[in-house]
């Protein structure tokens, strides 16, 4: 049985927290992991702005929603579930890409999750484990999945290289460099055909 591991932003939808940036207007929330590499300092900084914007939960999810999946995407997912089981790995949250998920017909995904209060306010986040994305390839070929994995970016690495095959799929310039071990695709089109080669391959 073999079994696809996609990550969810850059793959499927936009960076969910540039994009939120842009739509509401808040310059720091663009800021990420390149620019402040301690996740959980960003996190709380993240949340603080939130506050101070007195932007809760459903506003958040609202924008969300509007933001909807890259272009191809679901198109291209429904076909990859034809042929194959398809798992969505991310380190993003359940209660931000729930309204991406359901334009993407609810495929699986395994991701962290946020706490809000009563009134709608994030108070606190909880990631379900550490290097989660390749801890989860790593249980799937205990269980014997020949797994093929895809992603965009340095924190996708880890998964890939855990998989039976990895893929980058529109990576950064510095990411191709480093990581020249890995098949590169621009387009929804080469990721499905260098998954067809990877399947029959592993």
């Amino acid at each position: 049985m073999q079994l696809v591991c996609l990550d969810l932003e850059g793959v499927l939808v936009p960076e969910i927290w540039i994009e939120f940036s842009q739509r509401t207007g808040i310059p720091e929330l663009r800021r990420t992991t390149r620019d402040e590499p301690d996740y959980d300092k960003l996190m709380k900084f993240r949340l603080d702005i939130l506050k101070q914007h007195k932007l809760g939960l459903p506003d958040i999810q609202k924008v969300i929603a509007e933001m909807g999946p890259m272009a191809g995407a679901k198109d291209f997912l429904d076909d990859l579930r034809q042929r194959f089981q398809v798992i969505i790995l991310s380190d993003t949250f359940y209660e931000f890409a729930m309204p991406l998920m359901q334009q993407l017909g609810m495929p699986t995904l395994f991701c962290h999750k946020l706490e809000a209060d009563a009134s709608g306010t994030l108070v606190n986040y909880h990631l379900r484990m550490a290097n989660q994305k390749m801890e989860a390839v790593k249980r799937f070929r205990e269980l014997n999945f020949k797994t093929i994995a895809a992603g965009d970016s340095y924190n996708d690495t880890a998964m890939l290289g855990e998989a039976h095959a990895g893929i980058l799929f529109h990576p950064p310039e510095n990411v191709i460099r480093e990581f020249p071990q890995f098949p590169v695709t621009m387009n929804y089109a080469e990721l499905d055909a260098e998954i067809r080669k990877a399947s029959a391959r592993i």
